[in-house]
């Protein structure tokens, strides 16, 4: 890895070296995020934890640009980062659930 020596630059040069480094990590970020969204698929069903709350259930129905959208059972809309979710198993998927979803 090449070593950058920032004892030698303005503060402007600074400023700008700066300004750089944020919108490149900025960048890596969505990337990551964007990658972790296309695991999964709109409609699919899918688990997360909230916290405080007991595990939260529902179908992906939107991407947006950093999070997803989750339409529970209950009709109950959230905005989840897409790290945080987990494809609903067979399993946590019961009767009373059902698979299908009214969006309100």
């Amino acid at each position: 890895m090449t070593r950058i020596n920032i004892d030698q630059l303005t503060e402007a040069e600074l400023v700008d070296l700066n300004h750089r480094i944020v919108e490149r990590l900025r960048f890596l970020q969505h990337m990551r995020a964007h990658g972790a969204m296309m695991k999964f698929s709109i409609g699919q069903r899918v688990v997360f934890d909230a916290p405080g709350q007991p595990q939260v259930m529902g179908v992906l129905v939107k991407y947006n640009k950093k999070t997803v959208t989750v339409v529970t059972d209950e009709g109950v809309r959230w905005n989840v980062s897409p790290g945080l979710l987990r494809r609903a198993e067979p399993k946590d998927i019961t009767p009373e659930a059902g698979n299908v979803v009214q969006i309100k």
